[in-house]
């Protein structure tokens, strides 16, 4: 099993210090989760690597990156599902040994034929260690190894149905792939005396490496001494993840041509357009919400202000793995500016709402805080359906949306109105036609 997460990978001619580079790199993709995290380099023909479970800072002392020395790096960073074990058998690089010699392997995303794959592969005698996708994916590299590493990649992807973005080091190569559908985000940039691959743009600019272009839906990227050659392994029609430009990537990172933060702010901007209401200060929920609160107050009109004070200590709650986590993680994160929010008609702006819980402590709060209203406006469709793709949103019965109508939830929050941004208008916002996956917003799913 693997879901959301980050990935990067790094190839340098002649630094030995790729594990520094994509150390900061992973420190920038951090948002993707918080679950664990690791790198492994090619240490003069070995794969050596370290990985934990935490946050980057916390797996990766000083000494642990000083001992991981090699011109090629990859680096994982992962949430974890609230199916999975949540011991160390998550964590990845996945560093295995074939024929051929070892690699290492890192992957966003998920694939929906991987327990078909999996029991082909033990039938014929193969021995798993974990339930992680890329486990399944090392074993069809190992199975293909006869004509090199790059022939054996493109067979392996061959049998594979899903989404993701992979990295891929052996002891001379780094590869990159994504999949036909562009579901996962992966981009190349340039450093100096090499190349490097990210989730996301915003580790380019962390460690100073430049954007050279996204790498395509279906195509392959290797990089060694040589330089950079591209294959296109397969075609589909483009289904980029819509919640990537909602709420799961950072707002200064471009994907496939756009801005995150343009799309935020056009969202906040087509939500007033479709649903204004009357208030003295709109505010954003933090972090992924404020963006689009911003280009609602440029649009309505109505002054922008900061209402909750976030404790940066504390992650994301969306992607803790219980309830009872989430909501304890809500109470220590959030906290009311009771100066702007007192004796105020409040207009809340939230990227999403999922299981509900965020959304109804942070209305709690601010009716605490002395809102005389408070109003919720919403930049994305109601989340109906589970992602099976890469996001863990949970199965139906535990989505808000797909239980309650929109006025079911209004009372369940507490909200006075509660207006969500139509598909078509998130869509315009993204900048694009028929070129994302709404399936968490339809039940259509590009594969």
């Amino acid at each position: 099993m693997s879901i959301l997460s980050g990935v990067i990978g790094i190839y340098s001619k002649n630094r030995k210090d790729a594990s520094q580079m994509a150390y900061y790199g992973l420190y920038a993709l951090q948002h993707r989760g918080q679950a664990s995290t690791g790198i492994a380099v090619n240490n003069n023909g070995f794969v050596d690597y370290h990985k934990g479970l935490g946050l980057v800072n916390e797996v990766f002392s000083r000494d642990a990156i000083d001992r991981l020395i090699g011109n090629i790096a990859i680096g994982h960073i992962r949430y974890a599902s609230h199916r999975e074990n949540k011991g160390l058998s998550i964590a990845e690089p996945l560093a295995v040994g074939y024929k051929k010699g070892a690699l290492a392997l890192s992957m966003d995303g998920s694939i929906v034929n991987a327990k078909e794959l999996r029991d082909k592969l033990e039938d014929s005698g193969v021995i798993f260690q974990s339930n992680l996708d890329s486990e399944v994916i090392a074993n069809l590299i190992a199975r293909h190894h006869r004509n090199g590493l790059e022939d054996a990649v493109i067979k392996a992807i061959d049998e594979i149905k899903g989404s993701y973005s992979i990295v891929i080091m052996s002891s001379d190569k780094l590869i990159g792939v994504r999949d036909p559908y562009g579901l996962k985000p992966l981009a190349l940039g340039s450093i100096k005396d090499g190349y490097i691959m990210a989730s996301e743009t915003c580790a380019f600019d962390t460690i100073g490496a430049e954007f050279i272009r996204d790498i395509e839906p279906g195509e392959m990227v290797a990089i060694d001494e040589r330089g950079v050659t591209t294959v296109r392994l397969k075609s589909a029609n483009k289904s980029h993840c819509l919640f990537e430009y909602i709420y799961l990537a950072r707002p200064d990172s471009r994907m496939d041509g756009r801005s995150v933060y343009r799309a935020r702010i056009e969202a906040g901007r087509q939500l007033y357009r479709e649903s204004p209401v009357e208030g003295d200060i709109v505010i954003g929920a933090p972090d992924s919400g404020i963006v689009s609160a911003i280009g609602y107050a440029e649009e309505s009109k109505i002054p922008y202000r900061e209402g909750l004070i976030k404790n940066r200590y504390v992650g994301r709650t969306f992607i803790e793995p219980t309830q009872e986590q989430r909501e304890q993680g809500v109470r220590i994160k959030l906290n009311a500016l009771k100066e702007n929010i007192n004796n105020k008609r409040v207009i809340l702006v939230d990227d999403s709402i999922v299981r509900g819980t965020t959304i109804k402590r942070i209305i709690e709060i601010l009716r605490k805080a002395g809102a005389k209203e408070v109003h919720v406006r919403i930049s994305s469709p109601p989340v109906t359906k589970p992602c099976y793709l890469g996001v863990d949103t949970p199965r139906e019965d535990n989505l808000m949306a797909h239980n309650m109508s929109v006025e079911e939830i209004r009372k369940s929050i507490g909200a006075d109105s509660l207006c969500y941004l139509s598909l078509e208008g998130l869509i315009k916002a993204a900048g694009g036609e028929n070129e994302f996956c709404t399936g968490c917003f339809t039940g259509k799913y590009p594969v």
